[in-house]
């Protein structure tokens, strides 16, 4: 369904490759190299293969040329991560990027500045974009965590040049193909965070897919309110009792399952080690908050991945940033990294807030695929169509 580096001929070409570097930065360094390595892969390719390699990426909001958003800062870390020298050229279109490709031969890498910088990038700009495709000869999306943005360095170049999928870009297509398209069954949906109006349509789409929706997070307490729980202090949206309800009915006619906390780890007040308690669901007091789910839950969610063989998790389970409200989370993570490891589950998970769980449980390295990508793994899950995925689809 999509063209990937297999078919494509790369050497002595200009290969323009869209990676995404807008990672947090500390003193001016990368302070998580993970997306570098993600991509290192893709460049050692292109490159060993005799191509000559232009990266493109955009790095935070910046309105115009501002120095503590340029790019220069990534050139030495991506030179350390693949053990290669860098160049850097300080425009991503013009004079200065055409001198720095002119002067590069097989094989050499090259980073350009923030698309950003031009308003074209955002905008998906016509001229901007055939700026941009006039330095290369091949473009290879290796980004999927900005493929929901139809930007002129992810969207607009799929459209001008020969357009192919990086490694990093591959395997996350892959790995969620199957999850959602031919999983093998049954396959469970956790689903966490703090709000359900952020993921109507997420829980729509999964609903028509999955055999099994663990609901978690602050989410499962507007499910339990829509169930006549009384949920205290806790994070509930309240005028969304009806959306919940139409979700779980909606459930019963498809004939899936849908598994909500039954007792809950509960506090008087949100704060890192806070006095708390584990009780029902049924039992909280007014002045209470769910920060967790309690032992009995965990254990539920556990019995439930013992027995399905594919999961999707998107989110977590309580306020896995705090102490002793992170042990849900970590828990539940802990048995699907095990099972994963054991060959009994394919797990697939994503979403910023799920990635810093999974980090903070350990078990990243052990689950099947973990997505870097936040909005466009949510937007995928949602069964949306993403514009920097289908300019690559082959016709």
């Amino acid at each position: 369904m999509f063209r990937t580096l297999d078919q494509a001929d790369v050497r002595g070409k200009r290969v323009l490759v869209r990676v995404d570097l807008n990672v947090p930065v500390e003193n001016g360094k990368p302070a998580d190299l993970t997306r570098i390595e993600r991509v290192a892969p893709t460049i050692r390719e292109i490159a060993d293969k005799g191509g000559k390699v232009i990266l493109l990426s955009h790095f935070g909001r910046p309105k115009g040329f501002d120095p503590k958003d340029s790019l220069e800062q990534f050139a030495p870390a991506i030179a350390d991560v693949l053990g290669r020298p860098v160049a850097f050229a300080a425009d991503c279109i013009g004079e200065k990027a055409q001198a720095a490709i002119a002067a590069m031969k097989p094989g050499d890498i090259l980073c350009l500045e923030n698309t950003r910088f031009h308003k074209g990038e955002e905008n998906n700009d016509p001229e901007f974009v055939a700026a941009l495709a006039a330095l290369g000869d091949i473009f290879v999306n290796d980004a999927f965590s900005v493929a929901h943005r139809a930007h002129a360095s992810v969207e607009g170049l799929g459209r001008k040049l020969p357009t192919y999928a990086g490694r990093t870009m591959q395997d996350e297509l892959e790995a969620l193909t199957k999850v959602l398209e031919t999983p093998t069954r049954p396959l469970a949906a956790i689903v966490g965070g703090a709000k359900v109006s952020t993921k109507l349509d997420l829980l729509g789409n999964l609903l028509s897919k999955v055999d099994v929706l663990v609901i978690g997070g602050g989410m499962a307490n507007t499910f339990l309110a829509a169930l006549g729980r009384a949920v205290g202090k806790s994070l509930c949206e309240h005028d969304l009792l009806p959306a919940a309800r139409e979700i779980m009915n909606i459930a019963r006619a498809k004939g899936r399952e849908i598994v909500l906390p039954v007792d809950a780890v509960v506090a008087k007040k949100f704060g890192a080690n806070a006095p708390s308690r584990v009780t029902a669901v049924e039992r909280i007091a007014p002045d209470e908050m769910i920060l967790d789910i309690g032992p009995r839950s965990i254990e539920h969610v556990c019995s439930v991945l013992a027995r399905v063989k594919t999961l999707v998790w998107n989110g977590p389970f309580g306020a896995f940033e705090l102490e002793p409200f992170d042990t849900g989370t970590v828990e539940v993570a802990e048995a699907a990294a095990e099972l994963t490891a054991a060959g009994k589950l394919i797990t697939v998970a994503g979403g910023g807030d799920t990635v810093a769980a999974l980090n903070t449980a350990g078990v990243t390295e052990r689950l099947t695929y973990v997505s870097t990508a936040g909005g466009a793994f949510l937007e995928w899950l949602e069964g949306k169509a993403l514009p920097g995925v289908e300019v690559m689809r082959v016709k």
